[in-house]
């Protein structure tokens, strides 16, 4: 790609001191957050968005590209599966959205056709592969899939911008040049 691109990771409800509930004060917070900066990205030359389409963060993040799209169409979304299915054990309503997004997306890749133990992993290298940033909703658990990614990007010399989803503090690491 030789687009700008930036790759999404975060952690899934789960993790957040609101879990799925969505219209929560702080969960609005933060979405509001997310979209500023995807937007500021934008206004900053990135085109091209990947998302893993995981519960919360990836699926906030795809859907403000989306949302971004209806005024900005050259604005194009790529949508990194780990793997079929990926979606089959959530709620009736997150898999409506997810096939919602995936219809609207420019791109739908499969990083592997059936679950296997490391796909999620293999989809999160896959995307930080092919940035140039990568945005995280990263709360410092180091033992999640998100810290791996971040860890994976500062490996690989990306430019990285952590938003704390309970504080709202954003950091931004500068790409680093080898």
């Amino acid at each position: 790609m030789t687009a700008i691109t930036c790759a999404f990771t975060g952690h899934r409800p789960k993790s957040f001191p609101w879990k799925y509930n969505e219209s929560a004060p702080d969960c609005v917070l933060l979405k509001e957050i997310l979209a500023a900066k995807i937007e500021v990205l934008v206004n900053q030359g990135v085109t091209d968005f990947l998302s893993g389409m995981a519960l919360g963060a990836d699926l906030w993040c795809s859907q403000i590209v989306l949302d971004l799209k209806k005024k900005k169409p050259a604005l194009k979304l790529h949508c990194v599966l780990p793997c079929k299915g990926q979606e089959s054990k959530w709620t009736a309503s997150a898999q409506e959205h997810y096939y919602s997004i995936l219809a609207q997306a420019n791109e739908v890749v499969y990083v592997r056709q059936e679950y296997s133990r490391d796909c999620m992993l293999e989809r999160n290298r896959w995307m930080v592969d092919r940035a140039s940033i990568l945005l995280a909703v990263y709360n410092g658990t180091y033992r999640s899939g998100t810290g791996m990614t971040v860890r994976y990007a500062q490996k690989l010399g990306r430019e990285i911008i952590i938003i704390d989803p309970v504080l709202r503090s954003i950091t931004h690491s500068p790409q680093v040049t080898k």
